[in-house]
């Protein structure tokens, strides 16, 4: 943009170093969406998923490890068949307790036991390996998920980013408006004086600077309204405003739908949790056909039997495999028709949502080419509006024009402003959406917006 085409620029330019006092640090987006991403409640939500099925895929993997237990076991008792099972743990067992009396009315014994119990899952038709992939397929699913909350939450950064940024180019624009509409009424009352205008003239240029105070208040409404959802969008509610750059126009780099199709299916984070979810309901599915195989187990069992605490006893132990297979399995039945509906469901899902990027690419990339052609428009028309302006100026000084035709100029200049700095801020949410749709929208690529 040509600055000494544009007065109106220029003059806001040159004013603005001596009407603001100067800045030394400013808020770049980067750091915005480092913050947001550091304390949005979203992204913890996703963070505490991702780390819950890292956790569970660790779990998972546990299944392959044998099983040991110890317990200390503390009774006491007179039950005839309880003394005379703890006796013989005990090793303790005489001649004299096979007395009748002795049999059937026992002293109270005590027993302390120390129990060491283990078990290992030697085989069960490959449904632990099913279990451990599936978990595995999970936590990589939440961890795409994760990546994509985090995308979410980096446009709408991004969106509030240049929204403070097209807010503040529209105060600049009604202060500097407001200052021309005073030295116009100033000029007009000067004319008056001198008998080159008529009342009327001046009415009207009261009237204008009236419209453009009030337009000054509402950009100044809209500016603390944006940093409002700026602050919002970062987790941070009491975001206090602070120097941002200016926005400015940028050339982002161009790429063809089919470019950009294939690119949203590689990188779509969305996709691969759903591709990922998928792939873990097939092997839920699996493993609830195992279920209907044999399984094997290994067991062991070693004891100590003590009267007291301190005193010696008796120990004994026990080991086996066990082997067993369900032999109606109408419960399973329904399970693995369950498992198989969900896998079902996945798939269909996934083709869905295959669809939809489709079609989020394709209306981006449409947005984006719209944006562009809106730019150079806007940029065309302000240039041309910034000229008729400048030519008015001078005829009304002249007294060739009246205060309507320019006032009229100044509305068509003022308008052309605010559609151009729309179209630059539409430009720059237009490729971050195409980013979004392609799943690109990283904070380092967010970082070529500002």
């Amino acid at each position: 943009m040509r600055l000494h085409r544009h007065p109106a620029l220029w003059l806001l330019f040159c004013l603005a170093p001596l009407g603001a006092p100067a800045q030394t640090a400013t808020m770049t987006l980067r750091q915005a969406i480092d913050r947001a991403l550091g304390q949005n409640p979203q992204a913890a939500i996703a963070r505490a998923d991702a780390a819950g099925a890292e956790a569970a895929a660790r779990q998972a993997r546990t299944q392959l490890l044998p099983q040991l237990s110890f317990t200390e076991d503390i009774s006491r008792g007179d039950d005839p068949v309880y003394v005379f099972g703890e006796r013989l743990r005990q090793r303790q067992f005489t001649q004299a307790d096979f007395a009748l009396n002795s049999l059937n009315r026992p002293q109270p014994i005590g027993n302390f036991a120390s129990r060491f119990s283990g078990s290992w899952t030697v085989f069960d038709s490959f449904r632990r390996e099913r279990e451990i992939r599936g978990a595995d397929d999970f936590r990589q699913s939440a961890a795409a998920s994760a990546l994509a909350v985090n995308q979410g939450i980096v446009l709408r950064v991004v969106a509030a980013y240049q929204s403070v940024l097209y807010a503040r180019r529209q105060v600049d624009v009604a202060e500097h408006e407001q200052e021309t509409a005073r030295a116009l009424l100033v000029q007009v009352d000067q004319h008056v004086q001198a008998g080159l205008s008529v009342e009327s003239d001046r009415m009207a240029a009261q009237v204008n600077e009236a419209a453009r105070k009030e337009d000054l208040i509402a950009a100044r409404g809209a500016l603390e309204l944006a940093w409002a959802d700026l602050g919002n969008a970062m987790g941070a509610p009491q975001l206090q405003p602070s120097p941002l750059e200016p926005i400015e126009p940028h050339a982002f780099p161009q790429s063809s739908l089919p470019e950009e199709l294939a690119q949203a299916v590689k990188t779509r984070p969305d996709l691969a949790a759903l591709h990922h979810a998928q792939q873990a309901q097939a092997e839920s599915a699996g493993a609830a056909r195992s279920d209907f195989g044999p399984r094997i187990n290994a067991y062991g069992d070693w004891e100590e039997d003590r009267g007291s605490i301190s005193s010696s006893g008796g120990n004994n132990w026990v080991a086996g495999v066990q082997v067993s297979i369900d032999i109606l399995p109408f419960a399973k039945r329904d399970q693995l028709a369950r498992e198989t509906a969900a896998r079902q469901r996945a798939e269909a899902q996934q083709e869905l949502e295959r669809n939809q990027i489709q079609l989020d690419v394709s209306r981006a990339h449409i947005q984006r080419e719209t944006a562009d052609q809106s730019l150079q428009t806007a940029q065309a028309a302000m240039n041309q509006a910034a000229e008729n302006l400048r030519i008015l100026r001078n005829r009304y000084g002249a007294g060739l024009a009246t205060i309507t035709d320019l006032l009229r100029a100044g509305d068509a200049e003022r308008q052309s402003q605010n559609n151009y700095w729309r179209a630059v801020y539409g430009s720059a949410m237009a490729y971050a959406q195409l980013l979004y749709a392609e799943g690109t929208l990283t904070p380092d690529a967010a970082e070529g917006l500002q």
